[in-house]
């Protein structure tokens, strides 16, 4: 297994599994609950958390997956709502980590003022997208976790997201080798074309043979208990959501009963 700054933060696991904990729509966005407020978002997240923090799930996420449609540059209130209901359910077992969608910066702002290990965020590539044109940059990121002294917090960077396509002629394993050098990942994330939706094992596996032992690489979307053990013949690690869900659905609360599955499904290779 790759070292770094995860592997100081995952010593001796041998495959990563982190759970995401996503969180309801939040305020001002188009589905937000104004009857149930803030508190509705903790109670919520919470129930997740009970199902989600067990032995087997390394580490959880949070993640602001309802506030579809999704935003390039979010508003303060995003980030302080974020801040609230991590503040109030962050666990104290294990790491967990943060993600805006799609504002890496005010990702790494909810990261460094939540004490989070590690930040997903798409902060590389040119892309056309569901949200228009897609220019991140990784060099203020890098530079703030430097200014900030966050010096452990991990940089996980997707280099396929869902609900976007990157432009250009090169493959995705030449891009991965590429961002290793140039913008510096913790991990290289591989997703599927949208949340729920997994990516090709052969992009995993190439992915994994073209970056080696230099940097960590997760499958990001489409983990199943059903597709989880191929995957891990291949990866480092899995970032798991939608299989966790009642009837698989992304935005139903956690069924404790697939979480069992997925589990068992990915020890098979850890």
């Amino acid at each position: 297994m790759p070292g770094g700054r995860l592997g100081a933060l995952f010593p001796d696991a041998n495959k990563v599994v982190i759970a995401m904990a996503h969180v309801p729509p939040l305020p001002g966005t188009p589905l937000y609950d104004e009857d149930a407020g803030i508190q509705g978002l903790v109670d919520s997240v919470g129930r997740d958390l009970e199902h989600l923090l067990v032995d087997g799930i390394d580490a959880v996420m949070f993640c602001n997956e309802g506030d579809r449609p999704y935003q390039l540059e979010v508003g303060p209130e995003i980030v302080a709502a974020m801040a609230n209901v991590v503040g109030q359910l962050k666990p104290s077992d294990r790491p967990f980590g943060v993600d805006i969608l799609w504002d890496a910066t005010a990702a790494m702002g909810l990261a460094i003022g939540t004490d989070a290990s590690f930040v997903r965020e798409v902060v590389t590539g040119f892309y056309e997208s569901d949200m228009g044109p897609w220019a991140p940059d990784p060099a203020p990121l890098a530079r703030t976790r430097r200014a900030c002294g966050a010096h452990d917090l991990a940089l996980l960077m997707n280099i396929t997201p869902e609900f976007a396509s990157r432009l250009g002629s090169r493959s995705a394993a030449q891009v991965a080798r590429s961002v290793v050098v140039s913008s510096l990942p913790d991990a290289i994330l591989v997703s599927g074309p949208m949340a729920g939706a997994g990516p090709d094992v052969a992009a995993v596996a190439e992915i994994k043979e073209a970056v080696g032992d230099d940097v960590w690489v997760f499958v990001n979307t489409g983990a199943k208990s059903t597709n989880i053990a191929e995957f891990l013949r291949h990866a480092d690690g899995c970032i798991v959501g939608s299989d966790l869900k009642r009837d698989g659905g992304t935005w139903n609360p956690v069924d404790p009963d697939r979480v069992g599955r997925f589990v068992e499904a990915a020890s098979a290779e850890r």
